[in-house]
């Protein structure tokens, strides 16, 4: 397994991360206090959950998994901690047992350290980032345009970004990369031509302003791969096995709630899971929609149920690592055995639009 030299800088410091990573605050799934049990402790049902961003609509899934009782139908005890994090970190110093992150950021930690993580399912079957710009200043629609210009680049998804511009044989020397943080703003101020965003989030919200903008998705430009991945630990799948399953029962219940009514999941975000983040009503509704009907189903999922990944996708996304100079195969970075067991225990789970 092999890491190009324009990833190692990034990539060390997950790594180092890992190795001194602080002690998170873990907030509660729901309005109800944390648990205090750790994973492995006395409590053989709890599990951490690190949320690659804030407590949004975007886990719209997990809300409806832990506001309807399917974790705790499922015996567990769930601690819904929220991002921003690729996870990575937490996964490595067991602040965390499982992670929603992305394959690229897995992917890199595991080829560069050989860190012992899998990707267990995944609930995106198509990435949602993107470079976002202004119609009316960059206008980057192809990924020539990247050329010259000042990209806005959160320090999480530096390793997403160095990877779309080898995928299309560019470098950080053919754009100048500013870090910014998660809001906007530099973007609508002009500061950076382009801005690293999710298609179901700033996309949306820069757009509600009132503003033409231009996407260039990853997916469609060179660098397919799955993400909001549910990954975990290879002790984690030889000690807690049955954990991990019940896990992801829970979760196919709740992402199968999401897909049938995105409206709902988006209110469980404003008016309980994020209340605290003041989210915009409009904004969250969108989003839920998006995602739901072009992210989290497939022609894959329908026939195998959510969060399967078909081999065509697995493939797909060790090309698309491959492209940006990573390279593993797929059983270094994923594990569906415990997918394809919770599905033949539970066949009915396939059926979720029905």
């Amino acid at each position: 397994m092999t890491i190009p030299s324009s990833l190692r800088r990034t990539l060390a410091v997950v790594a180092a991360a890992a190795a001194t990573a602080i002690a998170l605050s873990a907030c509660s799934g729901g309005a109800s206090a944390a648990p205090t049990a750790s994973a492995g402790a006395s409590d053989g049902g709890h599990l951490n959950v690190q949320l690659s961003w804030v407590k949004n609509e975007e886990f719209s899934g997990e809300f409806f998994a832990d506001s309807k009782g399917y974790y705790k139908d499922a015996g567990l005890t769930v601690t819904l901690t929220p991002g921003p994090s690729t996870g990575a970190a937490e996964l490595l110093s067991g602040k965390t047992d499982i992670a929603l992150s992305d394959a690229v950021s897995i992917g890199s930690v595991v080829a560069s350290e050989g860190a012992p993580l899998k990707i267990i399912g995944t609930t995106y079957q198509k990435n949602p980032f993107t470079v976002l710009s202004l119609k009316s200043k960059g206008n980057i629609a192809t990924p020539a345009d990247l050329k010259g210009k000042k990209i806005g680049v959160q320090d999480s998804n530096t390793a997403l970004f160095k990877a779309l511009l080898a995928a299309n044989g560019l470098t950080d020397k053919d754009v100048t990369i500013v870090p910014v943080q998660y809001d906007p703003a530099p973007l609508l101020s002009g500061d950076v031509d382009g801005f690293i965003a999710y298609l179901t989030n700033e996309a949306i919200t820069v757009k509600a302003k009132g503003v033409e903008t231009t996407n260039l998705p990853f997916a469609d430009n060179g660098l397919p791969f799955v993400a909001e991945t549910v990954t975990t630990t290879d002790d984690m799948i030889a000690q807690h096995r049955e954990r991990l399953k019940s896990f992801l029962v829970a979760e196919i219940k709740g992402w199968t709630d999401a897909v049938k009514d995105p409206e709902a999941g988006a209110k469980l975000a404003v008016e309980n899971y994020g209340k605290d983040l003041k989210l915009d009503p409009a904004n969250s509704i969108a989003g839920p929609k998006e995602q739901a009907e072009k992210l989290v189903v497939s022609d894959e999922t329908a026939k195998n149920g959510l969060f399967t990944i078909s081999d065509a996708l697995q493939k797909s996304t060790i090309k698309s690592l491959a492209g940006a100079g990573i390279t593993l195969t797929a059983k270094d970075l994923f594990d569906l055995s415990l997918l394809e067991e919770v599905y033949k225990a539970h066949p009915e789970l396939v059926k979720y639009a029905g």
